[in-house]
């Protein structure tokens, strides 16, 4: 291995975007399953928010090396500090990064080969959208150890139905990726060798959109989401109004009304 080989194996998180202005995050710790230990979130932390203020990219991929996807925390170093104020400190990390992936202005798509376990799972039903190859497999297994899986509950109560949710919780056991499909964990089932093309086909329909609709489309819809109804539509109403004023908007519906093909400004 050379020197750029070795460098960039230490990375625990590598970047990368394109013209499209797709951004690749790829978890790099594939000895350990991609495992979540205090460097990989603290680098991952740091490339979102890099990404959060950067209006060239439209859409983000999380991607993982190896095997796996990302087996959850990294046990063996979190066993190397047996103190309350010290797990506190780490969830709390993890919580905040998660957070950080939803309210991020770029949605996020998780691109998902292997095992996605625990908080590997919380990841995967974290992110936006989901796309996994037909050989992934998805279980919050902490119960098993004895440590119920208290913050990807939180992820996953979410994303699928409550008694699904609380069956993968409460069991451990494994789910394959066409039942995380049909229980709305991920978007699409794959085979392996078609799950790079149907990523970048959802990735590049998404950064294909006006900027400004996509960002304020995903702040709606997570605002909503812990409204009541009438709230919700009150809320959704003033958000509509206020989209209705944006230069792209204009473009795009004036485009409509004349059949040709909108000319987005890209600005966000």
């Amino acid at each position: 291995m050379n020197t750029s080989e070795s460098a960039l194996a230490e990375e625990a998180v590598l970047c990368r975007r394109d013209d499209a202005g797709i951004a690749t995050l790829t978890l790099n710790r594939p000895r350990q399953y991609n495992a979540l230990s205090e460097e990989l979130l603290t680098d991952l932390q740091s490339a979102l928010d890099a990404i959060k203020t950067d209006d060239s990219v439209r859409v983000v991929l999380l991607a993982a090396n190896g095997h796996a996807f990302c087996a959850g925390h990294d046990l063996k170093q979190m066993r190397s500090r047996p103190e309350q104020a010290y797990y506190r400190e780490l969830f709390g990390q993890c919580s905040r990064m998660m957070l950080s992936l939803v309210e991020l202005p770029q949605p996020v798509i998780a691109r998902v080969q292997g095992l996605a376990t625990a908080a590997g799972c919380q990841l995967v039903a974290t992110c936006d959208l989901a796309i996994a190859s037909t050989d992934a497999a998805f279980a919050v297994s902490g119960v098993n150890l004895g440590l119920f899986c208290s913050t990807p509950g939180v992820a996953l109560s979410r994303n699928l139905a409550r008694k699904r949710a609380f069956e993968m919780l409460i069991t451990g056991k494994f789910i394959d990726a066409q039942t995380a499909e049909a229980w709305g964990l991920i978007n699409q089932a794959v085979p392996p060798e078609a799950l790079d093309d149907a990523v970048q086909a959802l990735a590049r329909d998404i950064a294909d959109k006006t900027p400004v609709a996509v960002r304020i489309g995903k702040e709606m819809f997570y605002r909503q989401l812990g409204r009541d109804l009438t709230d919700a539509y009150q809320y959704s109403s003033d958000v509509m109004a206020c989209n209705m004023m944006e230069a792209d908007t204009i473009e795009g519906i004036d485009a409509f009304l004349e059949k040709r093909t909108p000319r987005w400004h890209r600005q966000r």
